[in-house]
């Protein structure tokens, strides 16, 4: 699939936008890209998907946060899946329904385009978005991990298929509309008088009432439920970040739009690496000796134990740099490094033995500290490691 283009490039605005200035580029491109203005253009067709699902993250604020943040990685399964190929998460009626009130009724018939859903007047219902926090550990971070996520939610009816009828029969015209699903006013302007089209109050634009409503959803098209959702979190997420599956929140009344799955990730401390960033902490306690003479110790890490090299004579608030044995990047932007901070064990009861041996050490140049020595002390090595 190709590398999907910046949204703001699509619409052709800045991210300092205002609302109105993105809805405005929005409306320009879905009537430049129309598929009733360009008929059998591909192209024309995969840009008018394109722009819809731009607009559809830069005008909700909570998504725009998160793409502006993370960039695509933030949309995971957001308006237009990856594994609905490319653009075509979403179908014509499905971008008409949710975006076709920002072309108003003017248009007429003229943009209906043999897609239905987009009649200038028609109100969509539209589901509620769920909201789920999922534990992920680290090593799921490292890799990314699949997840099969049980959730309680609004589903479409089975016994009437969302319709809240009991049978096809069960509908009468809806006499304020006569059927057509929008009601049409004469207002006075400044320019004289002028028609508006809206959404018939009565039907909310379905143009019928259901007379016999469906027994198991007592007409409300939707009943509540169980569902298992699976979802691909991908790797380099951390706390706090919020995932996007399209349509997987609650079922809208009488066949709309379904609302989204919110994930927020909730990270679990690891036993003994702290994160930071894309960088992984460990903190490693060393004896005198060990320091001293140098040895080889074992340490943990996402992909499993690592054995690394002391040297002699190592110091206290050293830190060792293991390159790329940290965490992806969210954004693709290679790995991070884990640290390896040094810190030395210094006991406090000695037997009489251990203290006649130190006692005649500390007889030793070697172990008495250098005034003039060039080493960074402690302080400028933790100063120089947090920077």
């Amino acid at each position: 699939m190709a590398e999907k283009r910046d949204y703001y490039e699509i619409l052709g605005v800045g991210k300092d936008a205002t609302a109105d200035q993105i809805k405005k580029a929005y409306r320009k491109a879905a009537i430049k890209y129309h598929p009733d203005k360009n008929p059998g253009d591909k192209e024309a067709e995969d840009k008018f998907k394109e722009a819809a699902e731009a607009y559809d993250v830069l005008s909700n604020p909570d998504k725009k946060a998160r793409y502006d943040r993370f960039g695509h990685a933030g949309m995971s399964g957001g308006f237009s899946s990856a594994d609905a190929g490319g653009f075509g998460g979403f179908s014509m009626n499905d971008i008409f329904d949710r975006f076709g009130d920002i072309f108003g009724g003017h248009f007429g018939g003229g943009f209906s385009g043999g897609f239905g859903g987009f009649d200038g007047g028609r109100r969509v219902n539209k589901g509620s978005d769920l909201r789920v926090k999922v534990k992920v550990t680290l090593a799921d971070i490292a890799s990314g991990v699949h997840k099969k996520l049980k959730i309680n939610k609004m589903v479409t009816c089975s016994t009437c298929g969302g319709s809240g009828a009991k049978d096809s029969h069960s509908y009468s015209t809806c006499s304020t509309c006569q059927g057509s699903g929008v009601v049409t006013h004469e207002v006075n302007t400044f320019f004289g008088r002028a028609q508006t089209t809206q959404t018939c109050p009565t039907c909310g634009g379905d143009g019928k009432i259901i007379t016999d409503k469906c027994k198991s959803c007592g007409g409300e098209g939707v009943t509540k439920a169980e569902e298992i959702v699976e979802v691909n979190i991908p790797a380099g997420v951390g706390e706090g970040m919020q995932l996007s599956v399209a349509g997987k929140g609650n079922a809208a009344r009488h066949g709309g739009i379904a609302g989204d799955l919110l994930i927020v990730i909730e990270e679990e401390p690891h036993p003994e690496l702290i994160r930071d960033g894309s960088d992984l902490i460990y903190n490693l306690k060393l004896g005198v000796t060990e320091a001293i003479l140098g040895t080889s110790v074992e340490i943990p890490t996402v992909d499993g134990k690592v054995k690394i090299k002391i040297e002699p004579g190592t110091q206290p608030g050293r830190v060792l740099r293991l390159k790329g044995k940290g965490l992806p990047d969210i954004n693709g932007y290679g790995k991070g490094d884990m640290l390896v901070c040094v810190d030395i064990f210094i006991p406090k009861n000695l037997s009489k033995e251990e203290q006649a041996m130190l006692g005649k050490l500390s007889e030793s140049e070697n172990f008495k500290p250098k005034k003039n020595s060039k080493e960074p002390n402690i302080f400028q090595r933790t100063r120089d490691f947090f920077r």
